[in-house]
């Protein structure tokens, strides 16, 4: 079996690379080639989950990780290296499958002063919390996003981020298949710092549960986050990692895998078993 990422593959590997010296994998290429069109290296999605397992102190270390993950001098290096040197970007929250707000429509990133102007925009938004988890209909709504960028991307990623395992709205599998369909990567920071729970209806192997159910396309890949000292750490090395097109070190089981060793209906199993609906 494959070894899972973890954060401490990925850290190394960014903190081990010369940003200057980048070179984008294979498959960000071949699509440069044939895509004289673009305008930004990467259309980025960050779809963040905001359900009620996400307990305050988390959705406002979640904020700050993504405010000062864009204004990393290891993030801004990294955009230097784009075709472009430059991506669009934009910033949704969601629960239950009829919850998704966007915080930060599409911007354009090309350097410190449009990184920190979006940075603000996230830090400034009120936080709030809502029912249910629903990462299927996150991946569908992020995949709509796509059509109101305003930018043609060499890559278009969706980047979820979450707490558990999908218990509302379509099955996950059947989502992510179909975002994988129009081309688009999906990338998972799994958020795995309190003991699973059944009050808040977690699970074990959160960071499984993300490789075999929810993540998919050219060069995906899952960042858990397991230690509160890490999280914004994993957070800017997740997104470095996306705009320069790299792998971590440490490769994971495809999402598309025929066995997922979790079943990717365990979250609506956990749900039936406890409220009956």
């Amino acid at each position: 079996m494959p070894g899972r990422c973890s954060v401490l593959a990925a850290l190394s590997l960014v903190s081990g690379l010369a940003l200057a010296a980048m070179t984008p994998q294979a498959a960000p290429l071949s699509r440069a080639a044939d895509n004289a069109s673009s305008t930004v290296d990467v259309e980025l999605v960050l779809a963040v989950d905001i359900s009620y397992s996400m307990d305050p102190d988390e959705l406002a270390l979640q904020r700050e990780g993504y405010a000062l993950a864009l204004t990393s001098p290891e993030f801004l290096n990294a955009l230097k290296q784009g075709i472009h040197g430059k991506i669009a970007i934009t910033y949704f929250e969601w629960a239950g499958a009829n919850d998704q707000k966007v915080v930060v429509p599409w911007r354009v990133i090309d350097g410190p002063e449009s990184a920190g102007s979006v940075a603000q925009e996230i830090s400034r938004a009120p936080l709030r919390r809502a029912a249910r988890t629903s990462i299927s209909a996150a991946l569908l709504y992020g995949m709509e996003l796509f059509s109101t960028s305003g930018q043609r991307g060499l890559r278009r990623v969706i980047d979820v981020s979450g707490d558990g395992a999908n218990n509302s709205g379509p099955l996950v599998a059947i989502a992510r298949d179909e975002v994988l369909s129009h081309g688009i990567t999906i990338n998972g920071l799994p958020v795995m710092l309190k003991r699973p729970s059944y009050s808040t209806m977690d699970i074990d192997n959160l960071d499984v549960y993300y490789e075999d159910c929810v993540i998919g396309g050219p060069a995906a890949f899952v960042v858990p986050v397991k230690d509160r000292e890490k999280f914004v750490e994993a957070i800017r090395t997740k997104l470095v990692l996306e705009i320069a097109s790299l792998e971590p070190q440490a490769r994971i089981i495809k999402a598309s895998a025929a066995n997922p060793r979790l079943p990717c209906t365990t979250g609506e199993r956990i749900w039936q078993e406890r409220w009956g609906n």
